[in-house]
């Protein structure tokens, strides 16, 4: 591949080069200490708020263990003939070591498919290399390892499903960890493989069972630092980005000794004791240098964390996750409110207040707690929805509905419109239009305006609807008309109404006994189509589907609307026909 002068001269380089740019970014500010050591643009967090000091040292540990590491895997290649196989097992081995080190960035920029499918070509070959080229020495260890192999493929090829859109091998709450735990086995097996092989040194093998023991302790070693580093989860990225470079120093050491010769002698004990010295402290020393008394704030949630950007329903979280739940809320910062609690109080801090604000009588009492946990939000009270995840058996007392799944919620509201469109009834039942539907009207946020007859696909559709608003308020009317939008306002203050359309070929009689307010005003279709909105999931609109009431197509029509209020309240019959007139008439008032 490269002489053993130009390896020398792009190893020192290299960790130099690393050194110097770490050196260069504690005097250049937080963003280019990030770039140095990260090796990425400063992307997802906010580095004009400067680091804290855990992330600041985290960062500065991380570059020291990244140059040692660096320093391992630019070793310069053994020496020695390497048949066909071994050589382009180890042109590949090196290729995953230059893509995890540098090539993730740039094909990171390209679509995650694509990222995708190279991780999945250059594994496959690899595995199937591994299974060709390691002396395994026994078939039912090979078998194994193979059978390994395969379901970890099948895990990048799942990815890659997943990206293409296309249907998985299997649900992601159990494909997911099957599959981790298969990435495991197979750095295990291939260790013990390069073990019984006899080829690779023992320093390669402590480095392979390193990445395994990294790879395992990640999520305690998540949960034990969170709970010791104030604002700890950069600092975590930092620490666990920094570790995981242990499995790049075994990939790159497995391809450096890949001589096809016969057994290859292990480096004198002393040197032997001097790799197991530098990896084992190199894994292990971000870990010691986050480690924090005890007493320190343990700040699992932020308002930043990616992990609350997805809130489900409650009755969708396990018991375990509901506590997470409430630190998102009570740190979160949406629509630019200040957060429930300052980042000074610990998550178990929290979670207490949470529990006694549960149990406060009344909102004066909420706010006092609010004020003694020093927040923002002193002069407000909390609300229920938030309160559920740290005591349902409170909340659900008295909102059963917080406690609901989104299929619940979903189920209650399909039932509530459908209860809702079943009290409306047909005002003219036995004059039957061309098209008709009768509904409740969903008001609600929009209960100011009203509803809408329009034309849904005309250019100029808003710019009406804005007019027509103009006019409704300007002439103090119940309708307010302008091209081909109409308005329609209601006599109540009311959150829904029973709304009837009908559309006929003619005019039909007014018939105007009965009702409080009957006007006629113009319309235009330009595109063939007049109709009312519908809910489609919102929360205003038609609670049931409505037809095309512009039955002759594109074209002049004149919208009749009549309006009374009863027992059952505010009841609108909305009649369409063909007509040219650009009166408005008000044939009752």
């Amino acid at each position: 591949m490269f002489s053993d002068g130009l390896w020398r001269i792009i190893r020192i380089g290299s960790v130099g080069l690393v050194l110097a740019a770490t050196a260069a970014g504690l005097v250049l500010g937080d963003a280019w200490l990030w770039i140095a050591v990260e090796w990425s643009p400063p992307t997802w967090f906010r580095p004009h708020d400067g680091f804290d000091t855990p992330t600041t040292v985290a960062l500065l540990v991380a570059a020291l263990v990244k140059a040692a590491f660096l320093w391992l895997i630019l070793r310069t290649p053994a020496p020695g003939p390497l048949d066909r196989r071994a050589r382009a097992l180890r042109r590949l081995l090196y290729l995953a070591a230059a893509y995890t080190l540098v090539l993730w960035y740039p094909i990171a920029m390209l679509p995650d498919a694509v990222d995708a499918v190279i991780w999945l070509v250059l594994w496959t070959a690899i595995d199937v290399l591994y299974l060709l080229v390691i002396r395994w020495r026994s078939r039912v260890l090979r078998a194994a390892a193979g059978a390994v192999f395969a379901v970890e493929l099948a895990g990048m090829a799942n990815e890659l499903l997943d990206e293409l859109d296309l249907p998985e091998l299997g649900p992601g709450g159990v494909v997911g960890p099957v599959l981790m735990l298969a990435g495991v086995a197979a750095t295990v097996l291939t260790v013990v493989g390069q073990r019984r092989d006899g080829r690779w040194s023992r320093g390669t093998q402590i480095a392979g069972w390193s990445s395994v023991g990294v790879y395992a302790l990640a999520i305690p070693l998540n949960v034990l630092l969170f709970g010791r580093i104030p604002g700890g989860g950069l600092a975590i990225s930092v620490v666990m980005d920094a570790a995981g470079l242990v499995s790049t120093v075994w990939i790159a050491a497995t391809a450096r000794e890949l001589p096809v010769g016969g057994h290859r002698a292990d480096p004198p004990p002393a040197r032997r004791r001097v790799i197991r010295v530098a990896v084992a402290t190199a894994a292990v020393l971000p870990v010691i240098a986050l480690i924090h008394p005890e007493q320190t704030p343990h700040l699992t949630y932020t308002g930043w964390s990616m992990g609350c950007y997805d809130r489900p329903d409650f009755g969708d979280l396990k018991p375990a996750e509901r506590d997470a739940a409430f630190l998102c809320r009570a740190r979160g910062t949406d629509g630019g409110v200040p957060p429930m609690f300052p980042d000074s109080l610990s998550d178990q801090q929290i979670l207490a207040y949470g529990r006694m604000l549960c149990r406060a009588k009344d909102r004066t009492e909420q706010e006092a707690l609010l004020k003694r946990a020093g927040s923002a939000r002193s002069g407000w009270s909390v609300d229920p929805w938030d309160l559920v995840y740290v005591c349902p058996e409170v909340v659900g007392a008295t909102h059963p509905e917080l406690l609901w799944s989104a299929e619940q919620r979903e189920a209650a509201n399909t039932s509530y419109i459908t209860e809702a469109n079943a009290r409306c009834r047909d005002p003219w039942p036995r004059t039957k239009g061309v098209a008709q539907a009768t509904a409740n009207y969903f008001l609600f946020a929009d209960g100011d305006h009203g509803y809408l007859v329009h034309d849904p696909r005309d250019e100029a559709g808003e710019e009406a609807a804005e007019r027509a608003i103009d006019e409704l308020y300007d002439d103090n009317a119940l309708i307010g008309t302008a091209g081909s939008a109409v308005l329609v306002g209601h006599i109540e203050d009311v959150a829904d109404l029973c709304l009837t359309v009908k559309a006929f070929r003619t005019a039909p009689p007014p018939r105007t006994a009965g009702w409080d307010q009957v006007t006629e005003v113009p319309v235009v279709s330009r595109s063939g189509l007049l109709t009312v909105p519908e809910m489609d999931g919102g929360d205003v609109g038609a609670g049931a589907p409505m037809p095309n009431l512009a039955i002759a197509g594109k074209g002049r029509y004149r919208v009749r609307v009549y309006v009374r209020v009863g027992d059952a309240g505010e009841e609108h019959l909305v009649v369409v026909f063909p007509g040219e007139s650009r009166r408005r008439l008000k044939l009752k008032r």
